[in-house]
Formats: structure tokens, sequence, C-alpha cells
């Protein structure tokens, strides 16, 4: 029996091969695919040469504008360098200046203040706006909800800046305002130096939550629901069925959450430099309650002149904010989980 069906396959599977592929377009010497053989060389040369100078022009950017200033600045932390004198090479001189400057450690402590507080207070709160949100998302609702939470995000800082510094203006600003009808004390916000750095907190906690949101809202939408009603079955409900079900399924983006929580937060400028800025300060103020680093980086360049030293201090936040990001991916490996 195999010897005479073996024929007839044989004979069953040319059919389909010369139906698929038309005797005229067989593969012979000389013939059509001999052409598109040598197409086919062509197209493997001419491809990544095409590919590349089609991202010639962004990648031109990023080493005009990134790349060769990130290099200039870390070469330029070892040398003194005067706009109108000479460039003296100095090694590890002028970190050490800076070590011996108690203002610098005055604003690390800040940076590290403000990032402490930020970073928890932040993703609390998109993630109980995120979890309020969910529900109208999955039934068709809540747009205009969405909308208002991630509008302040996309609002200029400087413009909403100067609406904060009258709102937080200790003798007619509404925050006072507010107050004074509650009974409560009234502050002196950006004008004292214990209330100056949690009006800045407050601001920017207004201005960047909306953005968190959305990616908590995401990350919660992605979420299988056949999971979560299985464990619904079994028993899980409210905080049990958030801590052992959605939370572990969620730590990915709260591992991102927290990751640009803290970067954002660390290189944060325009907003301490806007509301602090003026007759309160002129930024960092009062009494350098709210200069961090970056709003240090920034006089101490463009105030004072020691472009060298600014360009130390910016190279000690770069190795910071690595050290911080490393030691969080090591940590994620214990608590966020891919699915």
């Amino acid at each position: 029996m195999t010897s005479e069906t073996s024929p007839r396959r044989h004979a069953e599977r040319l059919a389909i091969d010369r139906s698929v592929v038309p005797p005229h377009l067989a593969r012979r010497p000389g013939g059509p695919f001999a052409l598109h053989r040598g197409r086919g060389r062509v197209t493997t040369l001419v491809r990544p040469v095409l590919g590349y100078l089609l991202v010639l022009p962004s990648l031109a950017v990023f080493v005009i504008f990134f790349y060769l200033p990130a290099a200039l600045l870390f070469a330029l932390a070892f040398y003194h360098w005067n706009v109108f004198g000479t460039t003296t090479f100095r090694g590890f001189g002028n970190f050490a200046v800076l070590f011996n400057q108690p203002l610098y450690w005055q604003s690390l402590l800040t940076t590290a203040y403000f990032v402490v507080v930020m970073m928890p207070l932040t993703t609390l709160v998109a993630l109980a706006l995120a979890l309020l949100l969910r529900e109208g998302v999955r039934q068709a609702r809540g747009g205009l909800a969405r909308s208002l939470i991630f509008l302040p995000h996309v609002t200029p800082i400087i413009a909403t800046s100067i609406i904060w510094a009258w709102i937080f203006n200790p003798q007619f600003g509404l925050a006072n305002f507010v107050f004074s009808h509650l009974g409560l004390p009234r502050l002196g916000w950006l004008e004292d130096p214990a209330w100056s750095m949690p009006a800045v907190m407050l601001y920017t906690l207004w201005h960047s939550v909306g953005l968190y949101t959305v990616l908590f809202l995401a990350g919660l939408l992605v979420i299988p629901e056949q999971v979560v009603e299985a464990a619904r079955v079994d028993g899980a409900r409210g905080f049990a069925l958030f801590r052992r079900v959605i939370w572990p399924l969620l730590s990915p983006t709260t591992f991102l959450v927290l990751i640009l929580v803290s970067v954002n937060t660390m290189q944060a400028f325009s907003q301490i430099f806007a509301l602090t800025g003026g007759a309160v300060g002129r930024g960092g103020g009062p009494a350098y309650s709210t200069s961090t680093d970056a709003v240090l980086i920034y006089q101490t360049a463009f105030t004072y002149q020691h472009f060298s030293l600014a360009a130390t201090m910016s190279l000690i936040l770069f190795v910071i904010l690595l050290a911080i990001t490393i030691v969080q991916k090591k940590l994620s490996s214990r608590w966020v989980f891919y699915r």
C-alpha cells in the first residue's frame, strides 16, 4: 500500500506546488527569480544605509543638543573655566571646593527632603485617583474627571506658578482667605522658611499628579478581569483584594512611577524658581529653605558665573540619580512581578 500511495502523494504535492508557483515563474537559470536574487542583494545593502539616512536628522539633534553638551559638562567639571579668561586643569579641585561649602550640603539635604516627601505622597495620591477613575473608564464614563485631573500637567509651569504665588500670598492670598473662614491660623507660606517647601510641594503635587494618575489607570485597565473575579469568588474583598491581587499585578507600573517621581523631583527647578523668586528670595528662599541642588546649580552658573563649579554639581547630581535608579532596579526584583 505504501508503494502505491507514495507516488500519488508525490503527484499531489507537485499539483499543489504548481498551483502556488505558476510554471512560467519556476526557478530556472536566467529566469525572473535570478533577477529577484540580484535585487535582494542590492536591497540588503541599500536598506541599512537608507535607515541611517532617515535617522540621521534626529540623531544629529541628540548629538548636538544632548550628548555633546553632556561630554563637555563632564570635561568642564575637572577644569577651571572662565568665559573671558584661560582654562586650567584642576583635577578634583572643584569637588574639594564644593564639599567644603555648607550651602552645598544644605542644598543636598533640601533636595533629599523634597524627594523623600514627594515620592510616597505623589504615588499614593495618583494611585487613589486612578482607583476612583477605574470604574468610570470601564463604564465609558468619567471623561471629564480624567481631563480635569490631567489638565494641570499640560499647563505651563511658569504661568501657573505665578497664580499659585498669589494663592500663597500671606496678606491677600486665597489659601489664607480659606483658612481664616475655617478658623485656622494664617500661614506665611512662601515668606516663611518653615512653610515655603510645603507650599512648593503642594504646587508640584497639583501639577504632576495627573501624569502618574494616567499611568496607574493604564496599569489598572490591563489587569485581567478574570483574575479579579476569580479572587472575588474565592472570598477576597476590599483591601485584601487590592493587597493580594491588584497590587502585585500593578507593581511594574508602580516601579515606573517611583522612578519618574524621583528623577523629576530631583531635577525640579522651574516651579521653585518661579514661586520663590523676586521679593521672596530670588529663587531658593527665604533663607535658602527651598534652595535645592538644581536651583543652586543655576545660581552658581548664571548668577555667580562659576560655570566649572556648576558643571561639577551637575555631574554629582547625575551620579546620585544614577545610583538611586540602580538601587531601585536592584530592589525591584523583590517586589515587582511581571506577567
